[in-house]
């Protein structure tokens, strides 16, 4: 069964998450998965945390092992280590839950 995590991010540098995007998305694929909802946000009414939030999006992958390959893949690690370590100062998965 398909599962999809509910995600909220601070992105620090936009350009340098476009590219971990353009990298990863991919790999991604590779393990049955993708991206649902993708927003950019500019005003949090209510939030569980003081960090800034500016993006909320919901990733859906194949199942819970299938995420953990992913998760785990080198060339994935590679990639988030060159472009998002250095443009996300935040990250909280809201929710997991079968799609």
């Amino acid at each position: 069964m398909t599962i999809e995590y509910l995600t909220v991010l601070n992105v620090t540098d936009d350009n340098l998450y476009k590219e971990y995007r353009e990298a990863m998305t991919p790999i991604l694929e590779k393990y049955g998965g993708g991206f649902g909802y993708d927003l950019k946000i500019s005003e949090i009414l209510k939030s569980e945390t003081d960090t800034p939030i500016n993006r909320v999006f919901t990733m859906y992958i194949e199942s819970d092992e299938a995420s953990d390959e992913f998760f785990s893949d080198e060339e994935y690690l590679k990639i988030r280590g060159k472009y998002y370590d250095k443009s996300v100062s935040f990250l909280a998965i809201v929710s997991k839950y079968d799609k």
